[in-house]
């Protein structure tokens, strides 16, 4: 992270008798991955420019558990959830937010039945809130004119029915908004949900990324916008698998955001 900004715990706040307003729950790849790791340091930059009161738990969160869900092994999964609601009940979390569609619709719809009950917020739409409430502003000029299509997270559009926010925070920006055929409610997976991500893919003609890639090829973008660590991945491998990574850049919708702002 920027040395310029402080990052404060869930456990530092706590020591200091502090609640802060949000959790910011960074997920394994935002913690981990390096290229995600760049989602997850412009979306703090837009926190922070912001000046939102918020924390991450370090060291004390865990996986989710979506994973190991996804891919049948419920068992692990509980334990995985129970330890992580019973660190958040006892810092008394309220809200959190979160870069990854995967872990806010694990903590939002499948947490609550085992005592996790939280407000859950995907951060396409804590920003959208935070531009209505005149607490950020962003100058699009950088990117007027560009072409940016949208690939919808299966987790944040089809499963929880998000599909504006991050496409009025593209708007925003002054560029050009080109949909794919298979958009919002009939979008098209990327291939990384259901734990794809960690496997070697079953056979077939095509490679279910790549045929998503296609169709964003169709639109003619300059740019490739996700709102998803997991959609980045797929996508990317996609846009190199056609030997486009030269004329076309995926990001997540917070990078476009920070960039705009030169941040």
């Amino acid at each position: 992270m920027s040395d310029s900004i402080k990052i404060p715990t869930m456990a530092e706040m706590f020591a200091e008798g502090k609640q802060p307003d949000v959790l910011f729950w960074v997920g394994c790849s935002g913690s981990f991955d390096d290229r995600a790791k760049k989602i997850t340091k412009a979306f703090i930059k837009l926190l922070d420019k912001a000046k939102v009161s918020f924390a991450v738990l370090g060291t004390e969160e865990s996986c989710t558990g979506d994973p190991a869900k996804r891919a049948g092994n419920e068992f692990l999964f509980q334990m995985q959830a129970v330890t992580n609601i019973e660190v958040m009940n006892a810092y008394e979390v309220k809200k959190i937010v979160t870069t990854c569609p995967h872990c806010f619709n694990t903590l939002k719809n499948e947490y609550p039945s085992l005592g996790g009950n939280y407000e859950v917020v995907h951060h396409t739409q804590f920003l959208k809130q935070l531009l209505s409430d005149g607490k950020l502003t962003i100058q699009g000029g950088k990117f007027k004119g560009k072409r940016i299509t949208f690939h919808d997270p299966c987790y944040l559009g089809r499963a929880n029915n998000i599909y504006e926010a991050p496409r009025d925070l593209i708007t925003k920006l002054d560029a050009e908004l080109v949909e794919m055929k298979n958009c919002k409610s009939r979008g098209f997976c990327c291939g990384a949900g259901g734990a794809q991500m960690f496997k070697e893919p079953e056979k077939g003609d095509t490679d279910v990324n790549v045929e998503r890639t296609e169709q964003a090829l169709e639109t003619q973008p300059n740019i490739i916008a996700a709102a998803c660590p997991f959609c980045n991945t797929m996508m990317t491998d996609g846009v190199k698998a056609k030997n486009e990574e030269s004329n076309i850049k995926v990001y997540d919708v917070a990078e476009l955001m920070a960039s705009a702002e030169d941040l």
